[in-house]
């Protein structure tokens, strides 16, 4: 049959990126404390087009997705990956992006009393003229508690629910447990799925005694990971859902500390 993504195509227009997204699919990944976790995934493949090619053969990104059907997904299985489509699709760039709900065991801090809680975590990796690079992601909700309202205030502050967006590159493993557990400290206090009544107290006076902005939020998540000498690039972004105004507070930060 014809094959028509190989017609040459007269525009002379390259395409940054073409592929499949949202391609929903199981698989495994790393979990600290239980050796691996099984999830479900939701899967971008994407290669660049050269300007001479009309299109991109799409069933080849699937068939390469099935080719690391059985193994983990870690920084091995996407590079592999990426060099596939590569190859596959004659392309000198491609990208991988895995998202997926990943849970860890909270305790209580006052009942110990243990539940399970998600959240977003995500591997993305880009195969570029030979090189490739890999990026860690997690997506935490934790309590932020203004310091204005605090101040202000007689009885009382506002407080609300924050989400962290974290993503770094590393020189050597960073569990997503350990990111979960930076974004936390750097806010108010910790989300948790179940809490009993002494729980509820502690948390509530754990925020009331940490205040935090937005900008604090990423201002001590941006210290502690530049004293982890693991991590050489990061990009922080910290979205408040203002329980007292009708729209969302963010502040972002992005560093190279390769650079500095």
């Amino acid at each position: 049959m014809k094959d028509v993504q190989n017609e040459r195509d007269s525009r002379n227009v390259a395409i940054d990126r073409v592929g499949v997204r949202n391609v929903r699919y199981p698989v495994v990944v790393l979990d600290r404390d239980n050796g691996t976790q099984s999830t479900v995934a939701s899967v971008s493949m994407s290669v660049s087009l050269p300007h001479e090619y009309r299109g991109t053969h799409m069933s080849r990104f699937i068939e390469a997705l099935e080719g690391c059907r059985d193994s983990r997904i870690g920084p091995a299985a996407l590079e592999a990956l990426t060099q596939c489509l590569c190859g596959k699709l004659d392309a000198t760039e491609a990208e991988v992006v895995f998202r997926f709900p990943y849970f860890i065991v909270k305790r209580a801090p006052v009942s110990g009393i243990e539940s399970r809680m998600g959240c977003d975590a995500s591997l993305r990796g880009t195969c570029r003229a030979g090189e490739f690079d890999m990026v860690t992601g997690v997506e935490a909700g934790v309590q932020t508690l203004c310091p204005c309202s605090k101040e202000i205030s007689s009885q009382g502050a506002h407080n609300q629910r924050a989400a962290v967006r974290l993503d770094v590159r590393m020189t050597e493993l960073v569990w997503f447990e350990e990111m979960i557990q930076m974004v936390e400290r750097s806010s108010s206090a910790p989300l948790f799925t179940l809490l009993k009544r002494a729980d509820e107290k502690y948390v509530t006076e754990q925020a009331y005694a940490n205040p935090r902005f937005v900008e604090d939020v990423v201002r001590d998540l941006a210290v502690e990971l530049n004293q982890d000498g693991r991590i050489t690039w990061y990009s922080i972004s910290v979205t408040s859902a203002e329980s007292i105004h009708n729209h969302d507070a963010f502040a972002e930060l992005r560093r190279d500390k390769r650079g500095d």
